[in-house]
């Protein structure tokens, strides 16, 4: 194994990667690990994520140190101050997300063979895995589907109750993009028709994308907007009366769950998933970013094998 880099002769700032060594202050390995995002093909919002959760190991008093220097237990005792003494509360997710940073930073560091070992390796999730969601089973899709297609049937015919559930379940949108949709973000003359989300803020481009849509999907929303006039916006109404149309479909149902966004977005993963549909074109559809969907994906491989065991 080659010797890890020794200081360079200059001093301790380094001008290039090549003089990033065992001595050199972590602080100023930052800017190399973010050119090193970037190269990767990595977003801005990703990379200023990453930079974000190590300037919190700089606020911890750690960016002084030589990188040969930094070791397994100083990033524990980092991770339990940032968890249990910082004075800002460090939610679960937050705590498995900066503890992912750190394994990625310094794995970096290992491979450039500027550290001899990866103390960031042996750390553990110590806040301990999440909760899975619930999602429906194809069984329950088809008992609510039928609910919602009867308030089509009815004397006074309601087609909302179908189009969002079909809308939400295809495509995976959040209730926030549900209620920015309007009339031309339908592309109905592509084929397949598309939806084009687009974020509110330039922050979030990660979040634009277009999602392909169900050819009968068309249709419906057309009898659905014949019903409900508007302005262009697709969806006039609260976004608690939205949430209530879904739960009033599960308890029309009899299904024993309560749908939500949230659920139909699970579940709208997951069935792609077990289609076959490849990971990075799932995280493309939710509008995820690459650090979002760490967690994500393993959530929906997870949940994917509870239902396959669920149908054995």
């Amino acid at each position: 194994m080659n010797n890890p880099k020794q200081l360079p002769l200059f001093g301790l700032r380094p001008r290039s990667l090549a003089d990033v060594s065992i001595q050199t202050p972590l602080e100023y390995a930052i800017p190399f690990f973010q050119q090193h995002l970037y190269k990767q093909g990595k977003t801005e919002h990703t990379v200023n994520s990453f930079t974000s959760d190590l300037g919190v190991l700089l606020e911890f008093g750690a960016g002084s140190a030589p990188l040969g220097q930094v070791d397994t237990e100083l990033l524990n005792q980092f991770l339990d101050w940032m968890e249990h003494r910082r004075g800002v509360p460090c939610s679960r997710k937050t705590y498995a997300r900066r503890v992912t940073t750190l394994k990625v930073f310094f794995k970096w560091l290992k491979d450039q063979q500027i550290i001899p070992y990866d103390p960031a390796a042996p750390l553990i999730q110590r806040s301990g895995p999440a909760p899975l969601a619930e999602i429906l089973t194809e069984a329950q899709i088809e008992l609510a589907l039928s609910c919602a297609i009867m308030e089509r049937l009815k004397d006074k015919p309601d087609a909302r109750p179908e189009f969002l559930f079909r809308l939400v379940l295809t495509t995976g949108i959040k209730k926030s993009e549900a209620m920015a949709l309007r009339a031309e973000h339908f592309e109905r003359t592509l084929r397949p028709p598309m939806l084009l989300i687009k974020p509110r803020s330039a922050k979030h481009v990660y979040k634009a994308r277009r999602i392909a849509l169900e050819d009968s999907l068309i249709p419906l929303l057309d009898e659905y907007r014949a019903q409900y006039p508007s302005n262009g916006a697709i969806f006039t109404c609260t976004p608690r009366n939205l949430e209530y149309i879904l739960e009033r479909i599960g308890n029309s149902a009899q299904i024993g769950v309560k749908i939500s966004f949230e659920m139909l977005r699970w579940t709208c993963a997951v069935r792609d998933y077990r289609a076959g549909m490849p990971p990075d074109a799932i995280r493309d559809k939710l509008g995820l970013s690459d650090m979002s969907w760490r967690e994500t994906f393993d959530k929906v491989k997870r949940l994917a094998g509870d239902l396959d065991a669920g149908n054995q």
